[in-house]
């Protein structure tokens, strides 16, 4: 049974692609160029490729030659994730991606009723930052009623390799904020009594002593990890928090209102895709999420996920998800991972759940 990975010479496509083959999957690797992509079959001892100029050529050949499950790696997920989900499921086909836009997981939960009627899986957000906070929440939020508040930090740790940054990650970066209700174009997001709600690009700055001992400040963003979160734990109040945009709290409003004229936001972008950066080591010997969590009798939980390099687990947590898919083992309809599969999933890609541990915020 063939695995379409799009944008398979990509990091990312590389890393899920590796992770496929280590599960006994069989890959098939999509992008845009054929000598990279040959290069790309051969680091893994050989494997189909096809070339697909565009987002629309590769919905034509999902359709076409009806793959069994298509894993997306192509961001930015704002543009790519509708086309190729309504592709998969016009062929019959489960659907992965790697999205960490709020508007895009929005938009890919709203097929749920159309990947229902079609007996398929559509799974966003199988990466890094939804998964490993969201996993957290479903694994306090256990047997327990519907929370009241709920916080999730991401802190991711990852070595970089050599090179420019990119058209498609600076897109995702900078044109993905955050394009869905409850506020302007490019202002944060949180929910408040249910509802999503305009909140400070940045704010909510809060220090963290990991478990490990060494401390962190995590900042608001308005990520996919804001949705996840609040669809696991039923709580009307949610932020969501990264450790990676803390360096750069203080220019966040500003750049948020300059991103709203089209003129600037296009020339940031092409500006930001050609950035050019050095290699560097993992900056922690791990990655986490984070989740704090309380309920309206007072009754407050914390937990923590604990895994190695975050682009690792994002190979890692797409490869599982599709081989649970095809092993029967998901349900039709549009999901994230950890509400799908619970904890478990987490587990299997290498991480280790601290529940109930003590954190100084």
């Amino acid at each position: 049974m063939e695995t379409w990975v799009l944008g398979a010479t990509g990091r990312s496509g590389r890393a899920v692609t590796t992770e496929l083959v280590s599960r006994g999957l069989t890959p098939v690797l999509v992008g845009r160029d054929a000598a990279r992509l040959a290069e790309a079959a051969d680091r893994i001892g050989g494997a189909r490729t096809v070339v697909a100029a565009s987002v629309t050529a590769a919905g034509e050949e999902i359709r076409r030659q009806r793959p069994v499950a298509v894993i997306n790696t192509v961001g930015p997920f704002r543009a790519t994730a509708t086309p190729i989900a309504h592709a998969c499921l016009d062929a019959g086909a489960h659907y992965v991606d790697l999205a960490n836009e709020v508007s895009a997981l929005a938009t890919t939960l709203a097929l749920d009723a159309r990947a229902t009627t079609a007996g398929r899986s559509v799974v966003t957000g199988a990466g890094f930052g939804v998964t490993a906070t969201e996993s957290v929440v479903v694994a306090l939020c256990a047997d327990r009623p519907p929370a009241a508040e709920v916080r999730v930090d991401m802190v991711p740790s990852l070595a970089m390799e050599a090179g420019e940054l990119g058209d498609a990650l600076a897109a995702t970066m900078l044109d993905g904020l955050p394009g869905f209700e409850g506020g302007r174009r490019f202002q944060g997001r949180r929910y408040r009594r249910g509802r999503p709600a305009p909140a400070r690009l940045g704010g909510d700055a809060t220090p963290l002593t990991l478990p490990d001992g060494s401390r962190v400040v995590t900042v608001g963003m308005p990520l996919g990890e804001l949705i996840a979160a609040q669809r696991a734990s039923g709580a009307p109040e949610v932020v969501a928090a990264s450790s990676e945009a803390a360096p750069l709290r203080h220019v966040l409003p500003l750049a948020s209102v300059l991103l709203e004229f089209a003129p600037l936001r296009t020339f940031a972008i092409r500006r930001f895709a050609r950035v050019r950066f050095g290699a560097r080591p993992a900056s922690r010997a791990h990655s986490w999420g984070h989740a704090r969590v309380r309920w309206a009798d007072g009754t407050v939980r914390e937990g923590w996920l604990r895994l190695g390099d975050a682009q690792a687990y994002t190979g890692a947590v797409p490869a599982e998800v599709t081989r649970r898919l095809l092993a029967g083992e998901g349900r039709p309809g549009a999901h994230t991972p950890a509400a799908l599969f619970g904890p478990s999933l987490a587990e299997s890609c290498g991480g280790e759940f601290l529940l109930d541990h003590p954190v100084t915020a």
